[in-house]
C-alpha cells in the first residue's frame, strides 16, 4: 500500500496533484535515487526548501537520453531549478582507479549502473537551459562543490576549468547548502534578480575578467586558468590558497580566477553551523525511507545507513587525499544530544529495526563536540589539519561528550547494541591532552568503544606503514598503529572477545615508491594481516594529493614529489597488498629483485611458504 502522498516530496505530476498543488516553486534534479533521509543531499535541500513554505518537487535520476519528458513534466518552477548530481562525484561513481567502468551504482535501485550521465551537473543544466532559457538554475552537491575552480580531472587526464564555465548554471552553492539556499530564497522572494546576487556566501558565480579587483585582505586573485595550463606549478600554488580559505573559522575572503575574458568569483564560506542550525536540518520531517516508487528494489547506499545516525559535520584530520574539509570545513558542527536521541528513537520505531544501530558516528567517528580551547586562536589558524604533523596543543580532544551519547543510546530498552561503523581516529583518542582527567576519559572511551560498540570488526585507517609516505598523507606514524593494536588486543582478551581490527591502506599515493609498498607488505606480513580494505590512490578534485599527483609539486613547499602515474607502476604497487595470494608470489619475488630488495623475500615469504597463516584479518 502506498504511503500518504504528503509524506514525500512529489516526484510526478500525479503526486503533485494529490497534494492539491497548482504550481511548483522549485524543481530539484538528482543524480541519486530519492531517499528521504538526512544522508542524501537532495532530500536535505528539498526538506529545507519545504520548511520555507515552498512547493518543492524532485526528479530523481531523470532520463537524459529520450525525449526529455522527465525534464519537462513539472514545467517552469516559480523560483528556480536545482541540480544535485549525487552524493558522490559522478566520475568516482562511474570509474575505478584503473579508469574502468564500474558495473554497479550504490545510489540506484537494484545497484544498477547507467542511471546517470558522466558530469550530470553539465548534462542536466544544458538540457534545462535549452528547454527553459529564462529560468534560473542553481547547482550544488559534491560534483559542483569540488570542481568550483580549475581542477585536475583524472578520468580525462587534463586540467579542467571551473565547472561553472562548462555548465550553463547561474550559480553554484558549494559545501553544505542549507544556509546559502535559505538566504537565496529570501533574496529572490524580495525581488532580487539572480544575476544581481553576486555576494551570497558559499556560492560561485561568473563575472567579467575586468571585474577582478586588485588583491587585498579580502580578495585573493588566483593564477588564471590559462596560466595554470601553461605552468603546473601555478596550479599547485593556487591550491594552498583554496585549501586555507576552505578551512577558516570566520571566512571573509573572496577568491577570483580568470578564465579568458570571464572570471569565477568564489564567495567565502559561512562560519560553521551552530548546534541549533545543525539540529534544525536533522530534525526536518524525513521519512528516512526510499520513495515508494522503488517498491521492493534495494538501494545499496541506503541499506548501509538506514539504521545509522550521524552526530556531526566537518573533519579536522586534514588527510591529503580526502575532500571532507573542502566541502564541510575542518571545524566540527555537532548536533545536540537531544536531537541525536530523537533520531535514534525514530530509528527504533522503523518496522524492520531489530535492535541494532549500525553506526553512530560521522565523517570521523570520534570528533563529536570537539573544538579548540581558545577559539580566538582557531580564528587566526590556517592549518589544514589539527592532527598533523602533531595534534594541536589548543585542541580539546575530550571524548566525554561522545561517551555520554554512547551510554544514553545504549540505555534505550529498544537498543540491543549501538555500533560504531565510521572510521575511528585512534591518534585523536590516544593524543596526550595535557590533562590527566581528559586522558583518563579518553582511555575509557577506547575501552568502551572496543568492548561495547564494535560489530566484530573495527575500521581504522593507518593508510600506509612508511613514515615519509604518511607525512605526505598527513597521517600519523605507523608506530601509533602498533600501540593501538596492542590496546585493542588487550581489551579483547580482558572481555573474552575475538574481534578484528580492519585497517585501510592506499597504494600509489604521491611519494610512494614500489620499495615502500614492498616494505608495507613485509610489515603487514609480520603482523599476520591479510589485507582486505585496500585501494589504489584515485585522484579526485580539490585534494592536496591530487594537486601533487597532477603537478608533481607540493603546494606548500614548492618541492618536487615523485608520483607513480604509469598504470603498470600503479599495478606493481597494488600487487604487494596481496602477498598471500600464491598466484602473485612469482611476480612479487621478481619485482623485489628488480627494485633491489631481495632482502624482503624471506620476510614476506618465510620458509618458502606461499603465504602466512590462513587466518584473515
Amino acid at each position: 500500500m502506498m504511503p500518504a502522498a504528503d509524506r514525500f516530496l512529489p516526484t510526478s505530476v500525479k503526486e503533485m496533484e494529490a497534494l492539491g498543488w497548482t504550481h511548483v516553486d522549485v524543481v530539484l534534479f538528482s543524480g541519486d535515487a530519492y531517499v528521504d533521509h538526512p544522508s542524501f543531499g537532495a532530500a536535505v535541500i528539498g526538506r529545507t526548501l519545504q520548511s520555507l513554505g515552498l512547493n518543492v518537487a524532485i526528479v530523481p535520476q531523470p532520463n537524459w537520453r529520450d525525449d526529455l519528458r522527465d525534464f519537462r513534466k513539472f514545467g517552469a518552477p516559480r523560483l528556480f531549478f536545482g541540480i544535485s548530481p549525487g552524493a558522490m562525484d559522478s566520475m568516482v561513481n562511474h570509474y575505478t582507479a584503473a579508469r574502468r567502468r564500474r558495473r554497479d551504482d550504490a545510489y540506484t535501485p537494484g545497484g544498477r549502473a547507467g542511471a546517470r550521465p558522466d558530469y550530470p551537473t553539465v548534462v542536466y543544466s544544458e538540457i534545462l537551459r535549452r528547454l527553459f532559457p529564462e529560468v534560473p538554475i542553481i547547482a550544488g552537491g559534491i560534483e559542483a562543490s569540488m570542481r568550483r575552480l580549475s581542477h585536475y580531472d583524472y578520468w580525462q587526464d587534463r586540467l579542467r576549468p571551473s565547472i561553472i564555465m562548462d555548465a550553463p548554471v547561474d550559480m553554484i552553492i558549494y559545501g553544505m547548502g542549507e544556509k546559502p539556499i535559505t538566504e537565496l530564497v529570501g533574496r529572490l522572494r524580495a525581488g532580487e534578480k539572480i544575476a544581481d546576487i553576486t555576494d551570497l556566501p558559499q556560492t560561485v558565480v561568473r563575472a567579467r575578467a575586468a571585474d577582478i579587483p586588485a588583491p587585498d585582505a579580502f580578495n585573493i586573485v588566483l593564477n588564471s586558468f590559462e596560466q595554470c595550463l601553461a605552468d603546473k606549478r601555478l596550479q599547485a600554488a593556487n591550491f594552498k590558497h583554496i585549501e586555507q580559505q576552505s578551512n577558516r573559522l570566520n571566512p571573509d575572503t573572496v577568491l577570483w580566477q580568470q578564465h579568458g575574458r570571464r572570471a569565477v568569483r568564489v564567495n567565502p564560506m559561512y562560519p560553521p553551523l551552530t548546534t541549533a542550525e545543525v539540529d534544525a536540518s536533522f530534525d526536518l520531517p524525513y521519512t528516512r525511507m526510499p520513495h515508494p516508487r522503488y517498491r521492493s528494489k534495494t538501494i545499496p547506499a541506503y541499506e548501509m545507513i538506514r539504521h545509522s545516525v550521524c552526530l556531526h559535520r566537518g573533519c579536522f584530520g586534514g588527510c591529503s587525499f580526502c575532500t571532507i574539509s573542502a566541502h564541510q570545513g575542518k571545524f566540527i558542527a555537532s548536533r545536540s544530544k537531544e536531537s541525536v536521541m530523537r533520531e535514534v528513537k525514530a530509528v527504533t520505531r522503523m518496522p524492520d529495526f531489530k535492535g541494532y544501530i549500525s553506526d553512530i558516528g560521522g565523517p570521523s567517528a570520534n570528533m563529536y563536540a570537539m573544538h579548540g580551547r581558545d577559539l580566538s586562536r582557531c580564528a587566526r589558524c590556517l592549518r589544514p589539519s589539527c592532527l598533523h604533523p602533531s595534534p594541536c596543543p589548543n585542541l580539546d580532544n575530550d571524548h566525554s561528550r561522545l561517551l555520554d551519547i554512547y551510554t544514553s543510546v545504549s540505555s534505550l530498552p529498544e537498543v540491543k547494541k549501538a555500533f560504531v561503523g565510521s572510521g575511528v581516529r585512534y591518534d585523536l583518542a590516544m593524543a596526550p591532552s595535557g590533562s590527566s582527567k581528559t586522558d583518563a576519559v579518553n582511555r575509557r572511551y577506547v575501552a568502551q568503544l572496543v568492548a561495547c560498540h564494535v560489530s566484530g570488526r573495527l575500521k581504522v585507517a593507518p593508510e600506509h606503514t612508511e613514515d615519509h609516505v604518511l607525512d605526505l598523507m598527513r597521517k600519523p606514524s605507523f608506530s601509533l598503529f602498533y600501540r593501538f593494536r596492542e590496546i585493542f588486543s588487550d581489551i579483547n582478551r580482558r572481555h573474552g572477545l575475538n574481534q578484528q581490527l580492519i585497517p585501510y591502506f592506499i597504494s600509489s599515493h604521491p611519494g610512494c615508491r614500489e620499495a615502500d609498498m614492498a616494505q608495507l607488505a613485509a610489515t603487514t606480513r609480520s603482523l599476520d594481516m591479510h589485507l582486505e580494505q585496500v585501494q589504489d590512490f584515485t585522484p579526485t578534485p580539490m585534494t592536496l594529493s591530487t594537486e601533487i599527483y597532477y603537478t608533481g609539486y607540493h603546494p606548500y613547499t614548492g618541492k618536487r614529489v615523485y608520483c607513480p602515474t604509469d598504470p603498470a607502476a600503479k599495478e606493481a604497487q597494488r600487487s604487494y597488498f596481496f602477498w598471500y595470494d600464491p598466484q602473485r608470489r612469482p611476480s612479487i619475488i621478481a619485482s623485489l629483485r628488480r627494485i633491489g630488495r631481495p632482502d624482503l623475500i624471506d620476510r614476506i615469504f618465510p620458509g618458502g611458504r606461499d603465504s602466512g597463516s590462513r587466518r584473515r584479518r
